[in-house]
């Protein structure tokens, strides 16, 4: 039996995105630049035109409702970075997404089964602004993974049932270059998420007994890992060495790394993906200027199908899109062919080419 997941990387609905929904939170920033997050409309249509508000819950996903009921995957993963809550006590950290529990009914529009919370967005209101998150998904009934109310509850894997098809287990981490400060990591008493200390064989060996304890037989299991910078195409030896390792000895069939803000490379490895980062899926970051040459504004959806049994790679799909008004669109084909480019260049340093399918992807491995 083959199971097909649906990955993506950062989900950033907060801030400007938040403005567009039907309740949105009060827009006051306490940023160097801009003081409001109205501002951040303001700049994307400035650039682009126009954005209706509010817009119905499934504006922002556009296209991909559609290309999902395509796919038909077992299961939808995103990385939620931006913290669900109306908390006012923003961190100190320059840069605070929020998104008003009210407008948590997106995630919904997409039936979105896992949020990844180990990032450095789910604790920018704060401890109180991470309980009101976790509360708020669990009255959606949505899974999540890698934050909790003490480290016990971050280190628990999200626990999907895919009916006949088995089971996927979502463990989520996060690591300090991806900017998650140390003081946001879980203890045995307090809420934070679920902070990898570095990359070494002792944190391999830690992580791989908490697969131990959860995966049994013909269970999928993903190590969602939040880690690195925004920019720029580099895979850190620590992360490639680190990704290996979790392959190797804990048994993960799937890393999904994110934090870069532009799709880099996918190695597959013993049969198993490796993303070393998705990009981002959904920002506000239209109008901002700085980075242009990375072409942040298109994003990727990866649709990876697994043998059960085994845990293999059968195929990897990937569909090109873009975000335009924040919504997400098709590419238009010189966009599809510039990001098949960039995206095959990056892969065949690990020897694997990226081809065109029709309007999508394929992955093309040893």
């Amino acid at each position: 039996m083959q199971v097909t997941l649906f990955l993506c990387g950062d989900v950033m609905i907060g801030r400007g995105v938040d403005q567009i929904l039907p309740c949105p939170s009060p827009p006051h920033l306490r940023e160097v630049a801009l003081s409001s997050a109205a501002d951040y409309v303001a700049l994307a249509e400035r650039a682009n035109g126009p954005i209706p508000r509010p817009v119905d819950w499934g504006y922002v996903w556009g296209v991909v409702p559609e290309v999902l009921r395509r796919k038909r995957p077992h299961a939808r993963i995103i990385n939620l970075e931006t913290s669900i809550t109306t908390s006012e006590k923003a961190a100190p950290k320059g840069i605070n997404y929020r998104m008003h529990p009210a407008n948590a009914a997106v995630l919904e529009a997409a039936e979105i089964d896992c949020c990844v919370l180990a990032n450095n967005h789910v604790l920018d209101w704060g401890v109180d602004g991470l309980l009101e998150t976790l509360t708020t998904l669990r009255q959606r009934g949505m899974r999540f993974a890698g934050a909790g109310e003490n480290l016990a509850a971050a280190q628990a894997p999200a626990v999907l049932d895919i009916g006949s098809a088995g089971r996927v287990l979502v463990f989520a981490v996060g690591a300090t270059d991806a900017g998650i400060p140390p003081s946001w990591a879980a203890g045995s008493a307090t809420p934070g998420v679920h902070l990898l200390p570095d990359f070494s064989e002792r944190t391999v060996e830690y992580f791989a007994q908490l697969v131990d304890a959860s995966k049994q037989l013909d269970d999928i299991a993903v190590a969602s890992v939040h880690w690195g910078a925004n920019w720029g195409f580099a895979v850190p030896r620590a992360h490639h060495h680190f990704a290996h390792a979790l392959i190797d000895r804990a048994r993960i069939d799937v890393v999904h790394g994110h934090s870069s803000h532009h799709p880099r490379a996918i190695e597959v490895y013993r049969g198993r993906p490796i993303f070393y980062g998705c990009g981002d899926f959904l920002n506000d970051y239209e109008g901002i200027p700085g980075h242009e040459h990375f072409r942040g504004d298109l994003v990727l959806m990866y649709v990876p199908t697994l043998e059960s049994r085994t845990g293999a790679l059968v195929r990897l799909e990937m569909t090109p899109l873009q975000i335009r008004n924040f919504r997400l669109r098709s590419a238009e084909r010189e966009d599809r062919i510039l990001l098949r480019s960039l995206l095959d260049r990056e892969c065949r340093r690990f020897g694997h080419q990226v081809v065109c399918r029709d309007d999508a992807y394929a992955l093309v491995w040893p």
